[in-house]
């Protein structure tokens, strides 16, 4: 581990993450983020709480709808506020992997590390850089907090605490449930049978969200739009995606740890990868494609990095790792803030230009061409302009097209639909 003062540390992950991540505070909000807003002005408040929790499709996201509604009333619609959240959200996760890390013997030298390494990881980029993907912050952010008091336990009010995390990481997403077999990898084989039985309350709490899951089943659109389905290649898009999470920095650290160092940390690989495998595992249940998503990527990301920094780790004496720390942080910033930038700001394009339109545009708006679904330009001039969506005009058939101003979005490279 390196040899600096705990406050130090979480400064200086807190600093990587920043300048990995902080280009993206310039980013307009995207696509769904419109919708999923104007959705948490409804379920969010306190006063639809009951509608949320009653609703068995939404309720499993009920962290996300209670952030958005709460930024709202802080700010409106404000797009840094919204991107500083994630922001935040994301560095407050990289302290707590760093802090169950130093509570987990084998792994405690690779701390620092691998928290180092989450912190600036491209990959996981659009759980950060998209808002409305904040939900896998949140699931991430209350299952590690879980499982650091599942692994600090020493008294009935932090197994309660742990507990109660727990349960707000299954209100955060529903592939929440994938965190139960985490918390089986931080045990010692030696300590399985005194250990596992106080797992019982999660894995109730498991039970409930799965049965929460199978209610909705019948009118829920993530069983429809192709987010998960048994008839999906799972067994092409999970080890298609695990070999790309492993681009680029993890296929040397897997290397350096099967050949170039003893048997001892070649141990802790297994429990790495098998922290990735379980991570991809509900996320490989495509039928839109064999990639998963970079955003649902970001619980298997921390096994990545746990990879990377049980690695790093071995020359952190001969201050080897410091220097490749770098040479990642060089190569992650600068893909983040020209490529992806780049292309997220591309993503928002269609919104901003049709917001820019309204605003400068008195009176209806024909609506020739758009490349997102019509309820994301409904919200979206809603929202940030004020104006209501029956100004929006869909048909040159309706008479009001005549008199209407024309609008068309015609981006040579058209935005890729988030889903």
């Amino acid at each position: 581990m390196l040899n600096l003062p705990r406050r130090y540390a979480l400064l200086a992950l807190a600093a990587i993450a920043a300048l990995a991540y902080a280009p993206s505070l310039r980013i307009p909000l995207i696509a769904d983020d419109y919708p999923n807003i104007s959705q948490a002005l409804t379920y969010g408040a306190p006063s639809g709480l009951a509608t949320l929790l009653g609703d068995a499709q939404f309720r499993l996201r009920a962290t996300s709808y209670w952030a958005m509604c709460g930024l709202w009333n802080l700010a409106g619609l404000s797009p840094w506020v919204y991107r500083t959240a994630s922001l935040l959200l994301h560095i407050a996760n990289v302290w707590l992997l760093f802090l169950l890390l130093s509570a987990w013997p084998r792994m405690r030298p690779a701390a620092f590390w691998a928290a180092a390494f989450f912190a600036m990881q491209e990959g996981h980029q659009e759980a950060v850089m998209w808002f409305s993907a904040i939900s896998e912050l949140f699931m991430f952010g209350f299952g590690a907090a879980a499982l650091w008091c599942w692994t600090t336990a020493g008294s009935w009010r932090r197994q309660a605490c742990g507990v109660a995390l727990f349960a707000l990481a299954l209100l955060s997403k529903e592939s929440a449930i994938v965190l139960l077999p985490l918390f089986a990898l931080v045990i010692e084989p030696s300590a399985w049978r005194t250990r596992l039985p106080r797992l019982l309350p999660h894995a109730l709490l498991c039970a409930a969200a799965v049965a929460s899951i199978a209610q909705s089943r019948a009118n829920s659109f993530r069983f429809s739009d192709g987010s998960f389905s048994l008839h999906a290649p799972f067994w092409i898009t999970w080890p298609h995606s695990y070999a790309r999470l492993l681009w680029v920095w993890g296929w040397p650290a897997a290397i350096v740890l099967l050949f170039l160092v003893r048997p001892a940390p070649r141990r802790n690989l297994l429990l790495a990868a098998l922290w990735m495998g379980i991570a991809l595992v509900p996320y490989s249940f495509l039928t839109y494609s064999t990639e998963i998503p970079s955003r649902q990527t970001y619980l298997a990301s921390a096994g990545l990095a746990l990879l990377v920094g049980l690695a790093l780790a071995q020359y952190a004496h001969r201050r080897i790792a410091a220097v490749l720390l770098c040479v990642m942080l060089v190569h992650n910033t600068a893909y983040l803030w020209t490529k992806k930038q780049r292309q997220f700001v591309e993503r928002a394009a269609p919104t901003s230009e049709l917001l820019a339109f309204a605003r400068s545009t008195p009176g209806p708006i024909l609506m020739q061409c758009f490349p997102l679904p019509q309820i994301v330009a409904e919200e979206a001039l809603r929202l940030a302009s004020g104006r209501t969506p029956a100004e929006l005009v869909w048909s040159a058939a309706d008479p009001r097209a005549a008199l209407a101003a024309p609008f068309c979005y015609t981006d040579r490279a058209q935005p890729k639909l988030l889903r």
